[in-house]
């Protein structure tokens, strides 16, 4: 698992690194004092992991976050106690007070999910296991794929469902259908794209078409022209 740390105190990164050396498992792959450095990294080294501070010069914790797409998994790691509740909020892994002890390390880093021994997902594609960062006004999440039943197209924005939230963020459907797992996300019309794993039932409709009724009780009309394809897709 690649790892990349993010804080503007050197000492503190080079603490962390000492205490992750006992973990084989993590390779840390590069460090960066400030939110404009991580993410050209993140971009070249492509980690699987972010320890990331809050508090740092120019943009924060969270704001890094929202530049990143996909962003990887996340355990911060500060001094500060305050943001404790926006981070599990957006849903990060873990939330690490500084000094750092060994067997709080290890329990943060027993949540991160385990990489195949095929090696590091491709962070180009994005699966269903993948974690993704939204951002709607000043509320924050991280979702995983697998936990949005679909995606709404509405103007330029795209409306995201998952568990009771749906926030709206800026993005054209087109371009997310190009990065999503085609077995596992299918564009029925101009409008939606689907979580198959989350259709509970599928009906005829109007003139060729097919009307789908998702597990969260939502129905999303599949186009005359893509039912062919949904039916392929979805047979023996």
């Amino acid at each position: 698992m690649k790892a990349l740390i993010v804080d503007d105190e050197r000492l503190a990164r080079k603490e962390l690194m000492s205490l992750l050396a006992k973990h084989h498992e993590v390779e840390v792959v590069g460090e960066a004092a400030n939110a404009d450095e991580a993410e050209k990294l993140v971009h070249e080294l492509r980690p699987d992991l972010l320890f990331l501070d809050v508090n740092m010069p120019g943009r924060d914790g969270f704001q890094l976050l929202e530049a990143l797409d996909p962003a990887p998994h996340v355990i911060f790691v500060t001094a500060y106690d305050e943001h404790a509740l926006h981070a599990f909020k957006v849903n990060a892994l873990d939330y690490v007070m500084k000094p750092v002890e060994p067997a709080r390390l290890e329990a943060a880093l027993n949540k991160v999910p385990r990489i195949t021994e095929a090696g590091a997902p491709q962070r180009d594609m994005l699966h269903a296991d993948d974690q993704i960062f939204l951002r709607d006004g000043e509320k924050c999440w991280f979702c995983t794929l697998k936990d949005v039943r679909y995606f709404q197209s509405e103007g330029n924005y795209i409306r995201v469902y998952f568990n009771d939230q749906k926030p709206m963020v800026l993005r054209s459907l087109n371009t997310l259908e190009k990065r999503l797992d085609p077995l596992v996300f299918f564009r029925t019309s101009r409008k939606h794209i689907i979580n198959l794993q989350w259709v509970e039932k599928i009906e005829p409709w109007f003139n060729g078409g097919l009307m789908v009724k998702l597990k969260g009780g939502e129905q999303v009309e599949v186009s005359r022209r893509q039912s062919a394809r949904f039916k392929e897709l979805l047979s023996l």
